[in-house]
């Protein structure tokens, strides 16, 4: 379970900082009045799947992934969270109990606004609504194209862009190594394949030296090899 601060938090709730830099001064009072601070250990459900949409969180730090179960239980990966991604916010306005499950990835703290709030906001600002809304339209964008692209691609290509996405989601550190560390089962499980699949072309990445692999540290050293073995699927 979360552990849920009721503190205002100001130190974390920044006026300045996004989407909270277009609310006015009441509506920003009415944030910090309303919401909650939520702190996750790495691994721990965020919500599960069929668990009511009562409000919307805005993840300030950590790595999180949104999932969905399928058959015998094997989840695939539909959304990988960073820090100033919404999380867990087309239930809400669905009005809908949540259809996936959000798992932390890393220790991470997140902001929680109930439903009543955003939708006050809502009412008052449309910027705010605005902003929402392109984020749900980028994000379903998105989806689409990786569903297509998985659907279509064989497994090298399948694997290279999944490399390909976390790289553009969260950089790299320590010159050519992902900032994110993955197991080999969410790893494959973001590439719609099995482990043993994910296992034996990441050795084979490795072999041909686009990659490199130390536990769960991956490197990549050869990103347009990598960006045209995902091209060519």
């Amino acid at each position: 379970m979360a552990e849920v601060s009721t503190i205002n938090a100001d130190l974390s709730l920044k006026r300045d900082s996004v989407p909270f830099n277009v609310l006015n001064d009441k509506e920003f009072e009415l944030v910090k009045r309303t919401h909650t601070v939520e702190f996750f250990n790495a691994g721990e459900l965020i919500y599960n799947e069929s668990d009511k949409a009562d409000g919307i969180r805005l993840l300030i730090c950590g790595k999180v992934k949104i999932f969905k179960r399928g058959i015998n239980g094997k989840e695939q990966i539909v959304k990988m969270a960073s820090a100033n991604d919404f999380v867990g916010y087309r239930a809400v306005f669905a009005e809908e109990l949540h259809t996936t499950s959000a798992m932390t990835l890393e220790p991470s703290k997140l902001f929680f606004i109930p439903s009543d709030t955003i939708f006050k906001l809502f009412n008052s600002n449309s910027q705010l609504a605005t902003f929402i809304v392109k984020s749900i339209a980028v994000e379903l964008s998105f989806s689409r194209y990786r569903s297509v692209s998985l659907s279509q691609k064989q497994i090298r290509g399948r694997l290279a862009e999944s490399l390909l996405v976390l790289r553009d989601k969260y950089g790299y550190i320590k010159g050519n190594q992902l900032n994110i560390s993955l197991s080999r089962e969410d790893l494959a499980n973001l590439s719609n394949m099995t482990a043993s699949n994910a296992v034996r072309t990441l050795a084979a990445f490795v072999s041909e030296k686009i990659i490199d692999v130390h536990s769960r540290e991956i490197y990549i050293l050869n990103e347009p090899a990598l960006e045209r073995i995902s091209r060519m699927g």
